[in-house]
């Protein structure tokens, strides 16, 4: 069987997401080809860096702009319409890489080509089963089109919200978002924080900003260092090599154990470790938190998609947030003295993971290319 997996490079968690469906696999089956393309990229490396670019620098320096932008798109078919004008002449070369491969389903982790395929769809020009999958906590209207045969949301709660989106409720699998095995493995929490030189009994806080390191992590950073508390903390920079060299200067004054990591493939080891996660709200790092069973401090979300995300586990319980970067110390120390609220973030969190989500999209695509 082969499967054709199109995503966008807008920022990491589209590919990770389409990356752990073809781990699993590769790792538990022997008659499955699984191909993932950068949809953009293959079309036109300019189209690809025109958009993608403007993406990343949208959400960076002019955040409330992309707001705008997502809620209207949401709401009304001027900007749909658009995006279906120009999806329409992509998808004329979509098709020719949908022809070479010949998959017997194809899976789209991004909007962006999932219109492009739904359009092949409903002009006759193929008729493979095709799946989109959300990736992120929250529901937007162009997630979904015509003859398009299942979406994978995250969980149960979002049902009713994508069948108001125009989605049919019968194609809708609350099966959850994609994560890699190595989160279900388990892992001996005093072994790792001994090689990673940390103090056992002593609370550890992980600060992130997805794989650009967006977000204050240098004043929360800072804060926390120089703060009163009785903490440790990791720090992922991501691949933002300017914010590492800020974070280490710091580092030099700093009056608590702190580990300062680039991106690293080894996050299961590093959460299972920690007791509190602040970090901006992407769809694949809350994911990877729930089924960890991790309580989550918001920080910086980019408008539009991750506010929803931080809304929904804001309204869960599973998560608290600041608006002042100094503002994170009272929160982490009002956590870290109420075990019982601590506890209770847990279990919500767990209680709202999907662990065996890949497992069970991956039987969900074998079905689909049956039909």
């Amino acid at each position: 069987m082969k499967v054709l997996a199109l995503s966008v490079s807008a920022g990491t968690g589209h590919f990770k997401a389409a990356k752990a469906i073809k781990n699993y696999f590769e790792k538990n089956y022997t008659d499955v080809e699984m191909e993932i393309i950068d949809t953009l990229r293959y079309i036109n490396p300019v189209i690809n860096k025109i958009v993608v670019g403007s993406y990343l620098q949208s959400i960076k320096i002019t955040p409330k702009i992309y707001e705008k932008l997502y809620e209207h798109a949401d709401k009304d078919d001027t900007i749909s319409s658009f995006s279906e004008m120009a999806n329409h002449l992509l998808s004329i070369k979509i098709k020719s890489l949908v022809e070479d491969i010949n998959p017997d389903v194809i899976l789209c982790t991004h909007p962006f080509p999932l219109e492009m395929i739904s359009i092949l769809k409903r002009k006759g020009k193929i008729s493979i089963p095709a799946i989109g999958i959300l990736t992120d906590y929250a529901v937007h209207s162009f997630w979904f089109y015509d003859y398009i045969d299942a979406y994978i949301i995250p969980n149960e709660d979002f049902i009713d919200e994508a069948a108001e989106k125009g989605a049919d409720i019968n194609s809708l699998y609350p099966l959850g978002i994609p994560v890699e095995s190595q989160f279900l493995m388990p892992v001996e929490k005093a072994a790792i924080k001994n090689q990673l030189g940390l103090y056992e009994g002593k609370p550890t806080i992980l600060l992130m900003g997805g794989s650009l390191g967006i977000g204050n992590i240098k004043k929360i950073y800072e804060a926390l260092s120089l703060s009163d508390l009785d903490i440790q903390l990791i720090v992922c920079t991501g691949r933002n090599h300017r914010l590492k060299e800020k974070i280490e200067e710091i580092y030099e004054k700093a009056q608590k154990k702190s580990l300062i990591l680039s991106y690293t493939e080894n996050m299961n080891a590093i959460m299972s470790v920690s007791d509190i996660l602040i970090t901006k709200p992407g769809g694949l790092t809350i994911a990877e938190a729930l089924v960890k069973g991790l309580p989550i401090i918001i920080n910086s979300p980019i408008p539009g998609h991750e506010e929803k995300n931080a809304n929904y586990l804001l309204n869960c319980g599973i998560a608290a947030t600041f608006k002042k970067s100094s503002d994170a110390v009272n929160v982490v120390r009002q956590l870290i003295k109420n075990t019982s609220r601590l506890e209770q973030m847990k279990s919500i969190a767990l209680e709202k993971s999907k662990p065996n989500s890949t497992k069970d999209i991956c039987r969900l695509i074998i079905e689909q290319s049956k039909k």
